[in-house]
């Protein structure tokens, strides 16, 4: 008799609880199967302290692999459910696409940024829920500074730097302080030449930073900011953005350079693809985290609406304390469903909350008790330490450096703007030029007849905060003006290059003559996405054919501003339709996906380059 087959999709607080408790619990008596974008686990709460140059990026992820034994791991994300013939469908983070079969289905997809429909939100600002995220946003608060001390104009270095953070929840009380005290490290070693210094401001419509905890971690987070030179502003947030700043809801207008978007979350729209029940977004689960009517379906985290059974009426919040706790729940459930042990319902304890504000400084109220300074940040790293399922002693380590020694204020230029646009629903997942993309727009279907729903802040951006070419929402078009630095109007040494791969053959390369001659034949009409080129292999390809997926190349479906799915690969290997039942999107033909922007600016800290033409006669290294 074959094994049950359970598969659990996203790897978040929930998930990742679920995959390890179930592991523990069934061992070899069920086949466990993980479906996630990344490889590993990402602990949350401390992505303030990778943007402040305190942790290393590895240091907040934990391996799946490594830390799952008797887990299989696919990398991918699910794009549609058909839960009457038990399969996810799924597209990799190459363009396969995958089908997996289950007896037991655990959704655990988490969350993604929620929008607001400001105008000029989506194309200015930046959020921060994933890793790619936070690394892009030290590269640019670093590139920022730097550029405002080389300035003479007070009126650009004031504009650089000038950050501004909306929300004050959780995540933007942290960014805010962290912020700040990393921005004051950096001018006290560089001095500004105008003699400014750097000015954050925390802008959130609720009456108090922290309006979700208690009071009086309120009061202390609050001090906290304030004693660092923070502009809180409650009651306050902006009304519109703009490629120079934002105007804000009291009518002020702030030039600035940096928009970090911090207002919440909402549950993942895969969701509401389902067609069941749900209540704001997040489905509807008993106690014992199992759909209504569906014995086959759990869902826990910040995707389930899980009855809270010490207040009637309401349900939990979506906090990482809750989802790691569901998960622990959920995993024992579903082993009693398949005869191991006894079901059992969510039942919680509220435990506290911690805030770290950086340095010897945090809020916190463990068990009740309201703490604040240095034996809050105690309390505050201990509770980290113990909550992280790996690397500690490495954690505990950069710590220990960082109190003796000074932080490294570079830029590595790794994550640029238009890799992580706002209204991304995989946050954790950058973009990539020349990797093939899915569009992000979702849809929702019942059946064979399905619905379009799209996400708010659709629309493609047109530039992006940080001085870096983007005109690129996750459609994968590059946006043509980022504030922060000059236009990008031509590649150097030449007319603007028209064509990335993915458009009509670049007629000036940098610093050179057209490309009227590549080696072997005439010039490419056609790089991924458009005409072939005449002389190339495949010549049966009839002009202006598009690619499909799994052809050639190997080209994939495009990420665009939302998720836009194509039909799915039957599992044995021909095509077929997509699955009957609910899906996120059936996407046009496949592209290659994002490229990088199409009109580079001038080579600077963030840009590499382009190839030398030389002058002197020779030819240089490799030309043909």
């Amino acid at each position: 008799m074959s094994r049950p087959r359970i598969v659990i999709v996203g790897a978040g607080f929930a998930g990742y609880r679920t995959a390890r408790t179930l592991s523990r619990l069934t061992r070899h008596q069920a086949d466990i199967t993980l479906l996630n974008p990344t490889d590993y686990f990402l602990y949350l709460p401390l992505l303030p302290q990778v943007a402040a140059g305190i942790l290393e990026p590895r240091r907040v992820t934990v391996s799946l692999s490594g830390s799952l034994p008797r887990v299989r791991l696919v990398l991918g994300e699910a794009d549609g459910i058909d839960l009457d013939a038990h399969t996810v469908h799924y597209t990799g983070p190459e363009g396969g696409e995958g089908t997996l079969p289950f007896d037991r289905l655990v959704l655990a997809a988490g969350s993604v940024n929620k929008l607001l429909p400001v105008p000029g939100v989506a194309e200015h600002a930046h959020g921060f829920r994933g890793l790619p995220e936070a690394l892009y946003l030290r590269d640019h608060v670093t590139r920022q500074v730097e550029l405002a001390a080389a300035a003479d104009d007070r009126e650009e270095c004031a504009a650089r730097c000038t950050f501004v953070v909306v929300g004050a929840g959780y995540t933007g009380t942290e960014v805010a302080a962290h912020g700040a005290m990393y921005t004051d490290a950096q001018v006290r070693k560089h001095p500004m030449r105008t003699g400014m210094r750097p000015r954050w401001m925390l802008l959130d419509v609720a009456p108090r930073v922290l309006p979700e905890m208690d009071e009086r971690l309120s009061r202390t987070a609050d001090r906290v900011l304030r004693q660092r030179g923070v502009d809180v502003r409650m009651g306050t947030s902006v009304k519109e953005a703009t490629h120079d700043g934002v105007v804000l809801t009291d009518g002020t207008s702030v030039d600035t350079r940096t928009l970090v978007w911090c207002v919440g979350v909402r549950p993942d729209p895969l969701v509401e693809s389902l067609g069941l029940p749900v209540e704001r977004g997040r489905l509807l689960v008993d106690p014992h985290l199992q759909v209504p009517g569906r014995p086959e379906l759990f869902a826990c985290g910040d995707v389930a609406a899980v009855p809270d059974l010490t207040q009637p009426g309401q349900f939990t919040p979506m906090t990482a304390q809750h989802a790691w706790r569901h998960g622990k729940v959920c995993a024992q459930n579903v082993a009693a469903s398949l005869g191991i042990g006894e079901r059992r319902p969510y039942h919680h304890r509220d435990l506290g909350f911690v805030v770290d504000l950086g340095g010897a400084k945090a809020a916190a109220n463990p068990l009740g008790l309201p703490m604040s300074g240095p034996a809050a940040g105690a309390v505050t790293r201990g509770y980290h330490l113990a909550a992280m399922p790996g690397n500690r002693v490495r954690v505990a380590a950069d710590w220990l450096l960082d109190a003796v020694l000074p932080r490294q204020a570079v830029q590595l230029g790794l994550v640029r703007s238009w890799s992580v646009p706002l209204e991304s629903s995989s946050p954790e997942v950058a973009r990539v030029a020349g990797r093939p993309e899915r569009a992000a727009k979702r849809t929702a279907t019942t059946g064979t007849t399905g619905t379009t729903g799209k996400d708010s802040g659709a629309e493609p951006a047109k530039s992006r905060p940080g001085g870096e070419p983007g005109q690129s929402r996750p459609s994968g078009e590059p946006a043509k003006n980022q504030p922060g630095g000059e236009r990008a109007e031509s590649r150097p040494g030449g007319e603007p290059a028209k064509s990335q791969p993915g458009g009509e053959a670049a007629k000036n390369q940098p610093g050179g003559e057209r490309a009227k001659n590549q080696p072997g034949a005439e010039p490419a009409k056609n790089q991924p996405g458009g005409e072939p080129a005449k002389n190339q292999p495949h010549p049966s390809r009839a002009a202006g054919k598009p690619r499909r997926a799994g052809e050639g190349g190997g080209t994939g479906p495009a990420r665009g501003s939302g998720k836009a799915r194509k039909t799915s690969r039957a599992s044995g290997g021909g095509r077929a339709a997509a699955p009957s039942g609910p899906t996120r999107a059936a996407g046009p033909p496949a592209d290659p996906g994002p490229e990088p922007p199409a009109n580079q600016p001038p080579p600077g800290p963030d840009i590499a380059p382009g190839p030398v033409k030389r002058t002197d006669g020779r030819r240089a290294e490799g030309d043909s």
